[in-house]
């Protein structure tokens, strides 16, 4: 990923915190016939890896764990708030005209080698922990054991395990730094006065990163 200096987000934490709020990945791996692309949500395991490990599962039918090899690597790509730019929102439009749109957005890449795994009992736990990750601020959680027990054991026999262990986070926060300060400011209050709910989300990154 092209990551100029003033773009890079190096906070473990940070990046780490990201994959939770946003655990849909684009996971882009080698097969035999070239690159193969799935998006899959996932869990991050903190406690596994020099940076963490992600677990997940793809459906059986789905090719692409067969075509694992033990040491090709893997990115999955996590996607936080991101939105168009517009120049009507900088001074500069105005002062001097010599501005022009962007895209400002917030991306973790997390690179590792993934495994496919069978085992039941892995799975199941697997299907627990994204469930409640995903349940947990419910009022009324729904947990996998209040599905009948035969249908989730059908369930997991048409699925396979994928686990990441990370090897290697690139984070990049595009937040508009590369523009003058007033410009900046433009675009912190373009941005809350959009619709969209992730616009108002990108302006207080905007806003942090100006701090």
């Amino acid at each position: 990923m092209y990551l100029p200096r003033y773009h890079q987000a190096k906070d473990p934490a940070t990046l780490l915190n990201l994959i939770d709020e946003h655990p849909l990945g684009a996971w882009v791996c080698t097969g035999t016939e070239g690159l193969i692309a799935n998006h899959i949500p996932f869990v991050l395991d903190r406690s596994r890896g020099p940076h963490g490990t992600l677990i997940g599962h793809v459906s059986r039918a789905n090719g692409v764990w067969r075509d694992l090899h033990p040491t090709a690597p893997s990115v999955v790509m996590f996607q936080g708030p991101q939105a168009y730019i517009t120049p009507a929102w900088y001074p500069g439009k105005t002062a001097h005209g010599e501005v022009v749109p962007t895209w400002d957005y917030v991306v973790i890449h997390a690179h590792g080698v993934a495994r496919a795994i069978n085992d039941r009992d892995w799975l199941l736990a697997m299907l627990e922990r994204l469930t409640q990750a995903q349940e947990a601020a419910r009022p009324k959680p729904w947990r996998v054991a209040d599905a009948p027990t035969a249908y989730i054991d059908r369930l997991l026999r048409a699925i396979v395990g994928i686990e990441i262990t990370i090897e290697r986070l690139e984070g990049k926060h595009k937040l508009s730094q590369d523009e003058a300060l007033a410009d900046r400011e433009g675009t912190v209050a373009g941005l809350l006065g959009e619709q969209r709910e992730e616009a108002r989300l990108l302006a207080g990154l905007v806003q942090q990163a100006m701090d």
